[in-house]
């Protein structure tokens, strides 16, 4: 179990250290990227995941996200004992991610003088303040979709399997291994993330957002506190709900 808890430590720092990454590269004053778009962060935001899942995919399964462990949990294809190791390694890997991501623009943060921009690079804020409870309804759904989309990679239909006379195979899409957690990341980052940024992954916004808190980041601004719960509890809700929904229809 330690060698499936590091590789989730592993996967999910490579993670936040190439999505955080490319938040920082296109925000960030003096950056060659900066401008470069919601395109580019949603592709680079699939890129990191399917470099993350590469990393750790067969050793820990690289759920790299609490509300996936959570929901594999509740789903009945993960062992509960596993669940805390897991989520406290995706945390761990969040949080040096995260500051990697700052040591590495460190010259960019200096010479960026918006402090919002700062936390966006780390974690997420919502489009449109003082909604808290349509950001949270915005969150859980698109942590249902992830999630769901996730076990639904694994029935029957979407793994490699033999005809009856044994002589063909056929590979389904959950054998294609990272690749269709990518598109999944991507389409919805590009549908569903333009409200609140679509944490979708406490590992990816709680773990950051300590990051910034703790890290010595010229011209910061407070954490978002108030507004932290919304992407850290949302995705749970989201995941418990999709592994119902799994075992209710499949």
């Amino acid at each position: 179990m330690f060698e499936k808890y590091l590789f989730e430590f592993i996967g999910t720092m490579v993670l936040i250290l190439l999505g955080d990454g490319v938040c920082a590269a296109t925000s960030l004053n003096k950056s060659k990227a900066q401008g470069a778009g919601w395109i580019v962060i949603t592709m680079g935001w699939g890129f990191a995941v399917m470099v993350g899942v590469f990393i750790a995919g067969s050793v820990s399964g690289a759920h790299l996200n609490p509300a996936v462990s959570l929901g594999c949990a509740l789903a009945g294809t993960m062992a509960w004992s596993a669940v805390p190791g897991y989520v406290i390694a995706q945390m761990l890997g969040g949080f040096a991610g995260a500051a990697l991501v700052w040591l590495f623009y460190k010259d960019h943060y200096d010479a960026t003088e918006d402090p919002d921009t700062k936390l966006g690079t780390f974690c997420t804020m919502p489009a449109i303040e003082g909604h808290k409870m349509r950001n949270f309804f915005c969150e859980g759904l698109a942590s249902f979709l992830l999630v769901f989309v996730i076990l639904v990679f694994g029935v029957d239909a979407n793994v490699a399997h033999l005809d009856p006379d044994g002589q063909h195979l056929h590979i389904g899409m959950g054998e294609l291994g990272a690749l269709p957690v990518t598109f999944l990341i991507m389409s919805i980052g590009m549908s569903l993330g333009g409200a609140t940024g679509y944490a979708i992954n406490p590992a990816r916004d709680l773990a950051p957002r300590i990051a910034h808190a703790v890290l010595p980041i010229k011209g910061k601004r407070d954490s978002g506190w108030g507004y932290s719960w919304v992407p850290a509890i949302a995705p749970i809700c989201g995941a418990a709900v999709a592994a119902l929904a799994y075992i209710l229809i499949y």
